[in-house]
This record gives structure tokens, sequence and C-alpha cells, in this order.
């Protein structure tokens, strides 16, 4: 009995040493995938900024190939819009 009673304490103080390696583990995980978080959120935010940095570039030359093209094609350039704008409320008033 008394030996049945050993085994059981020896087993607990066992499992304590195995949970508390288990929780050792898992706090280096975690550690470990916020690191990764914090890095992809990094690299996230940079291709972002790119992104937003080529948009605005493309976005000013097309305005000033516009102007370029009102500046150099007046009378056509209002008969488009008056054309685009006569097929928007025909659509839109549906």
């Amino acid at each position: 009995m008394v030996e049945k009673k050993f085994a059981s304490v020896l087993n607990d103080g066992a499992s304590e040493v195995e949970a508390s390696v288990a929780k050792a583990d898992l706090d280096a995980q975690i550690a470990d995938l916020r690191s990764e978080i914090s890095r992809l959120t990094d690299s996230v935010s940079a291709i972002g900024n790119s992104a937003k940095a080529v948009v605005q570039s493309e976005a000013e030359v097309m305005a000033d190939r516009l102007r370029e093209r009102v500046r150099a094609e007046p009378i056509s350039t209002l008969a488009t819009i008056a054309g685009i704008s006569f097929v928007m409320g025909m659509l839109f008033r549906r």
C-alpha cells in the first residue's frame, strides 16, 4: 500500500516536471510566433507603402497625359465627355 502511494507521488512529480517543460516550450513557441507576426506586419507595411507610391506615380502620369490630350484636342475631348455622360445618364435613368 505504501509502495503504491510512493509511486503515485513520484508520478505526480514527474507529471509536474513534464507540465513545466511543456509550458516552457509553449512559451518559446508563442514568442517565436509573435516575432514572426511582427516581421510579417513590417513586410506588409513596406509592400503597402511601395504600392501606394507606385499608384500615386501612375495617377500623376495619367493626369498629365489627360491634361495634354485636353489641350491638344479640346473639341474631341468635349464630344467624348458628352457621349459618355449621355450613355451614363441613360443607364442610370432606368
